[in-house]
């Protein structure tokens, strides 16, 4: 009987959550899969066999990369061995571009399929690596519904399958039960949010400037209870040295229950990436704020060929958050933004509605089973 092995690779919170979701549907088509690759705790949970700590990868800009060199040329041998000694009817890959492309060259020469989901940005930046991802890639499935006409047009196989996150987000606790359930009475106070994102680099860069945001807050506002969700891939040993400790704010911290605590909020300053997305399906109003090194902006803003930098902007082509970037990223400018949000109660339901036509937008439920047909009528099993 013929083995029929998958290797998947990703590095970051979201793509392990995605393709963990994906492996589960694709075991409810093929129950028989062994799957083996890099991810984190929920491919794990999904029956991946880790082969190197996604962790190590996780890095954000073009000037961090080098601090993980060690890491990128270990893991590329250690994946590139396993491609070729157990030889998977097909290779996934989750975002990643750079180092995910270098291994799809290497699939390509032993002839197994490589199924890409979740696109990389090239409709951003670097648009010349879209030559190389025609090359090496044989299937593209993507989530944004602008993504299917860019790849069509440059010739490629791809499919639009929906966004995945219209089936995780899920909530399991009403906002009363949740804040019961962590001891939070409302009377009069405000929750909000801080989502600084799931990396090392980024939580040290964006929580300290959230916590003097919220610091001005609390000062005009009265009364707030923040909320700080753990992202798995952070230790709270990880966010000790951002200004926690020190801090007089009530801040919560929670691991798991992350919709809930979403759901919870009144508004949220956030990290921008897919957690954008994951409020506005909650229809949570918010702020979005990010910075990386001033190499990789300089180098990125030469680049980057779209006007926005949050996918809900994007996918709306219109600014429907405020996005405050690199020198704009300051407490006072989240302060003022987030404040608005908070006391204009219209302004709150206005951004709201705009929230929900870009969720309309983003295709219907059942977006991993698509992905798993996908990926598997691809496979070669030998």
């Amino acid at each position: 009987m013929t083995e029929k092995k998958v290797m998947i690779v990703t590095g970051e919170a979201s793509g392990d959550m995605h393709g963990a979701n994906l492996i589960k549907a694709m075991k409810a088509i093929q129950p028989d899969l062994t799957v083996f690759g890099m991810g984190g705790a929920a491919l794990i949970g999904q029956g991946m066999e880790p082969l190197y700590d996604a962790t190590k990868l996780s890095v954000v800009g073009l000037s961090e990369v080098f601090g993980h060199l060690r890491d990128i040329v270990a893991a590329q041998r250690l994946l590139g061995r396993k491609l070729q000694t157990e030889r998977p009817g097909v290779l996934i890959l989750i975002d990643l571009p750079d180092f995910n492309l270098m291994l799809a060259a290497k699939a390509k020469k032993l002839s197994i399929p490589v199924f890409y989901y979740i696109s990389p940005q090239v409709w951003a930046w670097r648009r010349g690596r879209i030559k190389k991802i025609k090359r090496l890639v044989d299937r593209m499935a993507v989530i944004m519904p602008f993504e299917k006409d860019f790849y069509r047009r440059h010739g490629m196989d791809v499919d639009f399958v929906g966004h995945p996150l219209l089936d995780e987000v899920r909530v399991g606790k009403s906002r009363e039960e949740f804040l019961a359930a962590h001891d939070i009475r409302l009377e009069g106070r405000k929750i909000v949010g801080l989502l600084p994102g799931s990396r090392r680099r980024e939580v040290a860069t964006m929580l300290p400037i959230f916590l003097e945001a919220a610091g001005l807050m609390r000062d005009k506002l009265g009364p707030i209870t923040f909320l700080l969700p753990v992202a798995p891939t952070l230790s709270e040993g990880d966010l000790a040295g951002c200004g926690l400790e020190e801090s007089k704010l009530d801040i919560r911290l929670v691991r798991g229950e992350r919709y809930d605590l979403m759901a919870a909020c009144d508004a949220v300053m956030a990290a921008s990436g897919t957690v954008t997305l994951e409020l506005a399906i909650l229809k949570v109003p918010m702020v979005v704020s990010y910075r990386v090194s001033p190499l990789t902006y300089f180098l990125g803003r030469r680049f980057i060929k779209v006007d926005y930098a949050s996918l809900i902007n994007l996918i709306a082509d219109r600014q429907v958050v405020a996005e405050l970037l690199q020198e704009e990223a300051t407490p006072a400018n989240i302060d003022f933004e987030l404040t608005r949000l908070l006391a204009d109660r219209r302004a709150a339901a206005v951004m709201k509605e705009e929230l929900a036509a870009v969720v309309a937008g983003l295709g219907s439920p059942g977006a991993s089973r698509r992905a798993a047909e996908s990926a598997l009528e691809l496979a070669l099993w030998e």
